[in-house]
């Protein structure tokens, strides 16, 4: 199972990427030590070539470390030299291969995703030999190759690294054999890599491989007894998949998860092999996702809701079993004395969560933990039920939940349900003593579980409730659990910066530096320490690993910088350099002042994304910098190169979180913001409609009609023709005020309302006032178009409904003519229109079908309500010929529905006179019943209008019909 090689010259040597990105600062590193072994051993013979390596590391760890990182290089790079590099390297290296180790262990960690491919499979044939030749800490190594091996993925790529990582522990049985957690990490890797591979001869050789290891090594009982390891349960994730979960279960708000959450699922859920990912996600957060105290009282979004998220979307029976499973499991063993409260509080707590707006979800979550005691495995039946019941107390006795029977007897579930859980749970289901006082506690808490956003903002359910760790429950006995629901804004009283937990980590230098910034009172000597600092992290011999302890520091340092305004309150020249003089953007100065293929420049972006990591502020402080610093001028690029150096790694998501958090702190900067970002980022930000509904939210009407003179203006375009359309859709949902500034904003912009009129298919009146009305206002400015007339008919027709009525009377008081022929032409092509050829236009349009039926019900509408007025639009030639036309070939059912209508042209005769002046001639002949004039007046057309319909309409005689509709006919071919 080899992989394809990559496609293209890429322009780095052991990276893959682009002409744009910036040079890997490993991959440099690496390049260098290649340049100084190379020119060691250039023209030597292999003798000598050992000497001389020999002898350069000999003189210090520097020249050790730069002879084993060149080898290491090669050896990936070079498979032809890989042999002689390896053995090199065993011969030169002084410390057990540990440089090595270390830097095999970064490229798995943080760069395998973007090996090129021979430097994929040289990686893993360095795996085997470092195994094969017993290196201490090989193991380690391995471990972390096996954590790159995706669940849910069958592509080439990672079935060759799952077969080739498999061959090695087949081949080093003895080996694997010395290390009890290894065997423990393979039995769990393979056990659950299994589950996907199935279907093709070469899924199931490669099965049957993985299942003949597995009972090789391990028994079953033994399995299902022993509490799984939290590092087994992290090493079935991605080490990117890790990142993003991590970052929504510590960073995300509760209600904004929406994006985050389908960025997720486009990544890493939408195949139909990754259904099977969902069960390492949901054992992963319930055994390793353990929030403190901090983040359950917050608003972060809780781990229910995700798993909850996680269970809707699975689209097949076996793996919501499966992830049902991967919910529960830890309850079917536990043990209170050894096992955590969090391993089993999120399967409650996703069942409580759901009872009131997804009571399904509920009853299959119940009915699941009923059948699965004896069902999982018989033999162990008794120990299931008792793990299952010691969950129930310990959840109790944890006060997760203050009572269980508004759970297991609640009327939202099905009878057959409801007995069952009181046979299997009779000690839970009944009510508690005394009833009074549980009975207010109950109230209270499932009051205030539901009583928040009814309307759902995209994930699951939006209740939350916090409630205490487990590892600190001793401190908090007795306490009512705390629940939050929409952050507020306290007044802070600003406290002492406490950097202690982290600036002894850092080395003297640094150390130093951080504290003569702590003590430093005035901005200016702030800004000139911090310039000092961002100096010592771009020196070569920088270690990075101390960034993160850095950026802890500072985060806590500029606490207050970033809870005060951003923006000055007064915008000038001066007041926006001076607003961005303050120490935190030392780092922003720097990172525009510098060349992107600077080595630095990728450093500035690890502080910025370990900065971003402990302040989320620091993204739009940052856009903030871009836009108003001249010194940032022409470099908005900047924050692209940041948004990919983050945990997020993706500029539409980063972009619109930050935008986001600007939204909740400062509603003006994020409208001095606006027509910057969307004209830097435009296809982030109008490709959909999520920047433009947060904007909508908050902004008033002086912020508005600010905006819509920035577009007028040419320095915002919010909209653009290719996907405008879908944006108002999308709107149709939002707030009223949302509603009214979105088409304000969209009718600032010189699109052409055609773009958008199909969205008149979409409207329904009760449900979309807002839209409908703006659209009325607009179209009686326009002169109607064809198209425009068809939509406008192509509208259902309700007595209630009287849009397509006052808008079609408007146009024909201001545009009759050209009314009139738009609707000829209308009639006779969908009269004319073969059934089979109509039926295929409407199934292979999105739009709803226009039909002759519809345009006559308009048409009646319009007559009525011109009836007792002196309008003239029924008495016109197109409109008469149409009439005709379509009352000669249509069935008796429409003549009798339409009488009225039809009796307008009864009439109407055709002149004999030759077909290039019929146009002409059909106004001579109309005729009212009093035979008035031709040219005649409104009154005495009102009036014959009104005395034909109070005649019996009965047909005239069918020659003359026909010799109409021929002619008619012709005429529009």
């Amino acid at each position: 199972m080899e992989s394809s090689p990559a496609k293209g010259k890429p322009q780095g040597r052991l990276l893959v990427s682009s002409i744009l990105d910036a040079k890997d600062e490993l991959e440099e590193r690496l390049e260098r030590c290649v340049g100084i072994v190379t020119s060691l051993i250039n023209g030597l013979s292999e003798r000598e070539a050992n000497d001389a390596l020999t002898g350069h590391v000999c003189k210090g760890s520097q020249q050790h470390e730069e002879v084993c990182l060149g080898l290491f290089l090669l050896l990936l790079t070079e498979p032809t030299q890989a042999q002689r590099s390896y053995r090199d390297l065993t011969l030169v290296n002084r410390d057990g291969m540990n440089v090595i180790l270390i830097k095999i262990n970064q490229i798995l960690m943080e760069k395998f995703l973007k090996l090129q491919d021979v430097c994929r499979t040289q990686l893993v044939w360095l795996v085997r030999e470092l195994v094969k030749n017993g290196v201490i800490g090989a193991d380690g190594v391995l471990m972390t190759l096996m954590k790159q091996i995706a669940g849910g993925d069958i592509s080439s790529k990672n079935l060759w690294l799952a077969e080739n990582v498999l061959d090695i522990l087949v081949d080093q049985r003895e080996w694997v054999l010395k290390s009890g957690m290894l065997i423990a990490m393979c039995v769990y890797t393979y056990l659950r890599l299994i589950v996907d591979h199935h279907g093709t001869p070469l899924l199931l050789s490669l099965r049957q491989k993985e299942v003949d290891f597995c009972i090789g090594l391990k028994g079953v009982l033994q399995l299902l007894t022993s509490r799984t390891s939290r590092k087994f349960l992290a090493c079935r994730l991605t080490p990117d998949m890790e990142t993003k979960l991590l970052f929504m279960t510590s960073r995300v708000r509760f209600g904004q998860q929406k994006r985050y959450q389908d960025w997720f699922q486009r990544q890493y859920l939408s195949t139909a092999d990754s259904q099977s990912l969902r069960c390492d996600l949901i054992r992963y957060i319930c055994g390793v996702v353990h929030p403190s105290n901090e983040v359950l009282s917050s608003d972060i979004l809780p781990r229910w809701a995700i798993i909850g998220w996680l269970l809707t979307t699975c689209t097949s029976n076996v793996a919501a079993s499966n992830a049902k499973l991967a919910l529960f499991y830890d309850w079917l063993f536990f043990s209170p004395e050894k096992d955590s409260i969090m391993n089993i509080e999120p399967a409650i707590l996703v069942m409580h969560h759901s009872m009131k707006p997804h009571p399904a979800i509920t009853a299959t979550l119940l009915d699941f933990m009923c059948r699965i005691i004896p069902h999982f495995y018989p033999p162990l039946e008794g120990q299931v039920r008792q793990g299952v019941f010691n969950s129930l107390t310990f959840i109790m006795e944890k006060r997760v939940l203050a009572h269980l029977a508004p759970l297991f007897d609640n009327p939202k579930l099905d009878r057959e349900l409801r007995s069952m859980l009181r046979d299997r749970f009779p000690e839970f289901c009944s009510s508690p003593s005394p009833p009074v006082e549980v009975k207010m506690e109950e109230s209270a808490s499932m009051d205030m579980d539901n009583h928040v956003l009814d309307k759902e903002d995209g994930c699951y359910d939006n209740t939350e409730a916090a409630f205490s760790d487990d590892e600190e429950e001793l401190n908090n006995k007795g306490k009512k659990r705390e629940f939050r629901f929409h952050p507020i804004k306290e007044a802070y009283i600003e406290e002492p910066a406490d950097i202690t937990p982290f600036v002894d980590q850092l080395d003297d230098t640094l150390k130093e530096k951080v504290l003569q910034l702590q003590k430093a009172s005035d901005t200016e000597t702030q800004c000139e320490v911090m310039q000092e600092i961002v100096d010592l992290i771009l020196e070569e011999d920088f270690d990075s690993e101390q960034m993160s302890t850095l950026a802890s520091c500072l985060a806590e340092l500029f606490k207050g910088h970033f809870r005060g305004d951003v923006l000055p309150d007064e915008i000038t020249e001066e007041s926006l350099e001076e607003s961005v003089s303050k120490p935190v953007c030392l780092v922003f100065r720097n990172l525009c002042q510098m060349q992107e293929d600077n080595s630095g420049f990728s450093v500035l972006l690890d502080m910025l994304a370990e900065l971003y990591q402990k302040q989320p502020k620091i993204g739009y402080h940052l856009l903030y910098y871009l836009k108003a610093s001249k010194a940032a001028m022409g470099k908005m690029s900047r924050y692209e190169h940041f948004a990919q150096a983050t945990a997020l790694g993706d500029l539409h998501t980063c972009l619109m979180m930050d935008m986001k958090a600007c939204q909740e702190d400062d509603v003006r900067l994020l409208c001095y913001l606006t027509p910057s970002i969307y004209s830097e980022f435009p296809d982030e930000t109008l490709r959909s409609g999520e920047l433009l509904n947060m904007i909508a939210a908050v902004i008033d009407s002086t912020q508005l009609q600010e905006l819509m003179c920035h577009v007028m203006m040419g320095n915002l375009v919010m909209f653009r023709k290719d996907s405008v359309l879908n944006i108002l859709i999308q709107s149709l949902d939002w707030e009223t005020f949302e509603q009214y500034s979105t088409w304000q904003l969209f009718l600032a912009h010189s699109i052409p309302l055609e773009t958008i009129i199909p969205i008149l298919q979409h409207l329904k009146y009760k449900e979309h006032p807002e839209a409908l009305s703006c659209l009325l206002l607009q179209l009686r400015r326009e002169k109607p178009t064809e198209e425009m007339v068809k939509m406008v008919l192509s509208r259902p027709c309700h007595p209630e409904d009287q849009f397509t009525t006052s808008i079609l009377r408007h146009w024909a008081a201001k545009h009759n003519d050209v009314l009139g022929e738009h609707i000829k032409a209308l009639l006779i092509k969908n009269n004319n229109l073969p059934r089979k050829r109509q039926s295929l236009r409407s199934s292979s349009s999105k739009l709803a079908q226009l039909t002759l039926e519809q345009i006559l019900e308009h048409m009646d509408n319009l007559r009525l309500n011109l009836s007792n007025t002196k309008h003239n639009f029924f008495t016109q030639t197109p409109i008469l010929q149409a009439l005709q036309h379509v009352q000669a070939s249509c069935d008796e059912a429409h003549k009798m529905r339409f009488s009225d209508l039809f009796s307008l042209a009864e009439e109407y005769e055709e002149s004999s006179k030759p077909p290039k002046t019929r146009r002409k001639a059909p106004t001579m002949t109309v005729r009212s019943r009093k035979g008035a004039a031709p040219p005649a007046s409104n009154e005495e057309e009102s009036a014959s209008s009104s005395a034909s319909e109070e005649e019996d309409s009965k047909p005239k005689a069918p020659k003359r019909r026909r010799k109409v509709s021929s002619v008619v006919g012709s005429d529009s071919d």
